[in-house]
């Protein structure tokens, strides 16, 4: 090995940085929780969904995205001077750029932990957005049904 060979080789926690995030499958495809991610900056953007993946792999909740949603684009029109000078005007454009990071079958505590830890270390310049979805055992439904129908044959 030559001399300069060896500066070349980092180690394998930071050759894991340039790798793609690991993921985890998810058992049933459930979804738990959808992460909007917003900025005006695409690389700030993928440069904090690639931390939440990393972040919701060691959680050990099966991950999907980043999927790239629609641009937003807002155009406006503003005069350069004021009173006569309307016909000196200018154009202003911004792009608001979005991705969807989905969680599937993951446990309600673990995906509030991930939003908890990725709403501490947000990064500037990038919004987030959170959908999420909580089930009930179906029995205790069930109860309430039995209720409504006892009231209303009382009622009538």
């Amino acid at each position: 090995m030559q001399p300069s060979e060896a500066y070349l080789r980092y180690p394998r926690s930071v050759q894991a940085l340039y790798l793609r995030p690991l993921r985890r499958e998810a058992e049933y495809g459930v979804p738990s929780c959808d992460l909007q991610l917003r900025s005006y900056s695409v690389r700030s953007l993928e440069f904090f969904a690639d931390f939440a993946l990393r972040a919701a792999y060691y959680l050990k909740l099966p991950a999907f995205g980043p999927v790239p949603l629609p641009r937003i684009t807002e155009r406006w029109t503003v005069p350069r001077s004021n009173f006569i000078f309307k016909k000196s005007q200018e154009n202003f454009e911004r792009i608001t750029v979005r991705r969807l990071i989905q969680i599937r079958d993951g446990n309600p505590e673990s995906v509030q932990i991930w939003l908890a830890f990725l709403q501490k270390h947000a990064y500037a310049g990038v919004g987030m957005k959170a959908n999420l979805w909580e089930f009930g055992k179906l029995g205790s439904c069930l109860c309430r049904f039995d209720l409504f129908i006892h009231f209303y044959q009382d009622v009538c």
